[in-house]
C-alpha cells in the first residue's frame, strides 16, 4: 500500500511528495483547482496549509486526495522543477 510520508507545497500549485517507498515525485494540482472544494486552494494561503493526514495529504479546508491517485498521476522528481 502506497502512502505519502512528506509533502511540501511548491510554486504554480505543485506539490513535492515523498512516498513510503522513498520515491519523490511532483504532483500538479492545477487541473483540480476548478472543481468543488479544490477551488478554495486557488488561495495560496489555503494551498500552503497542505499536511500529511493518515497515509495521504489534506488541507485546512478538508480537501484531500487518495494516495494512489497522487502516486499514479505525479511525475518523477526533476531537480529543475524545484527551481520555480
Amino acid at each position: 500500500m502506497i502512502a505519502v510520508t512528506k509533502v511540501k507545497p511548491l510554486e504554480d500549485y505543485k506539490l513535492l511528495l515523498q512516498f513510503n517507498n522513498s520515491e519523490q515525485k511532483i504532483f500538479d494540482m492545477s487541473a483540480h483547482l476548478d472543481h468543488g472544494i479544490f477551488k478554495e486552494l486557488k488561495d495560496k494561503k489555503i494551498f500552503n496549509t497542505v499536511k500529511i493526514a493518515f497515509d495521504s495529504i489534506e488541507w485546512v479546508n478538508g480537501a484531500d486526495l487518495c494516495p494512489d491517485l497522487l502516486y499514479e498521476k505525479s511525475n518523477k522528481l526533476d531537480e529543475t522543477q524545484l527551481e520555480s
